[in-house]
């Protein structure tokens, strides 16, 4: 009974510690989408962002290329891109640091009215 005890009070202290890595592998996006914009540029501060398929769980989403102003000046876009095994996600970069897409952004018109 003692050593059932110790046994699982190791176990319990090992797992406490112990680092638990959940990764789903839904293969490579499908091809990109030809997209024309027919607008021009809604500011002089504007970017124009090409439309990307990006993880949602197991499955692709495609997201519609869109305008949007960077987090910061100075700002630049780096793509989503897919190294053949791994996702990595669309974001903003420069000397202000890393800033991740965030989808919720993208729901409302005003997206970009409040956020500089």
């Amino acid at each position: 009974m003692k050593r059932t005890l110790l046994a699982f009070a190791l176990l319990a202290a090992g797992s406490a510690f112990g680092q638990v890595s959940l990764v789903i592998r839904i293969g490579a996006p499908p091809p990109v989408r030809v997209e024309r914009f027919h607008s021009a540029a809604p500011g002089p501060d504007y970017n124009w962002i090409d439309g990307y398929w990006f993880a949602d769980g197991s499955r692709w989403k495609w997201h519609n290329g869109y305008w949007t102003r960077p987090p910061y000046a100075g700002a630049s876009w780096v793509a989503p891109r897919h190294d053949g095994e791994r996702f990595f996600p669309g974001q903003w970069d420069g000397d202000h640091g890393r800033v991740d897409h965030d989808h919720h952004w993208d729901r409302s018109r005003e997206r970009d009215d409040d956020r500089h």
